[in-house]
């Protein structure tokens, strides 16, 4: 898997971030994100009991108690505070949160997201996938183009099981940005030296785009 595209990920979506947010880290690529806040003032929240992570610590400090969403190391902000499962997804499913940057298996060319199952194969389960989809203000979907078998993740229709009913609002890969609007997919951004042609051969959604976006 290429680091620098998941860096390169991270980095622009937290260009996206504002002020004094609420952000939710999901699973994966979006637990880069404290690593490049620069002098970005939010409030990073986790589903497994953390409000205010902070960079991943240096080696001497890690402490495996104290891990993010994908178990890796994490170190606290200070006035971060600690709770337990219940309060989490209270904070969650209460409206609480500003934006959840979550990783995906797939999100369709409407923005529904299914990142929770692979038909036929055994994961650890739902975690807060569903609650977060629900209950953020705001969803932004951070997801290499394609998978590690070269398929499209963005996808005309969902083949995996759906995440819910809600819609991502923007979507950011290594070689692109797309918003969704009333239901419909827009390229806004290129990231990357990569073709239009070549683009929307590995992106099986259908998308507009200005003619002037490249």
């Amino acid at each position: 898997m290429n680091q620098s595209n998941r860096i390169k990920i991270a980095k622009r979506i937290v260009q996206e971030l504002k002020y004094g947010q609420v952000v939710n880290l999901g699973v994966g690529i979006p637990t880069l994100i404290p690593d490049y806040l620069g002098d970005k003032n939010l409030v990073l929240q986790s589903e497994n009991g953390l409000l205010g992570i902070g960079p991943t610590p240096p080696s001497e400090e890690v402490n495996m108690d104290l891990i993010s969403a994908s178990k890796e190391p994490i170190s606290m902000e200070i006035g971060a505070s600690l709770f337990d499962s219940s309060n989490s997804f209270a904070m969650i499913r209460g409206g609480h949160i500003d934006v959840a940057v979550l990783g995906v298996l797939q999100v369709d060319e409407t923005g529904e997201i299914a990142n929770w199952a692979v038909p036929g194969q055994t994961i650890l389960g739902v975690g807060g996938a569903m609650d977060l989809v629900a209950g953020a203000q705001e969803i932004i979907v951070a997801t290499l183009h394609t998978s590690k078998n070269g398929e499209p993740k963005l996808v005309k229709e969902l083949t995996f099981p759906s995440s819910g009913i809600r819609k991502a609002d923007l979507v950011v890969s290594e070689h692109a940005v797309f918003k969704f609007e009333e239901g419909k997919m827009r390229l806004v951004e290129i990231l990357s030296d990569i073709t239009l042609d070549k683009l929307i051969e590995i992106t099986s959604a259908t998308f507009e785009y200005n003619s002037d976006i490249m």
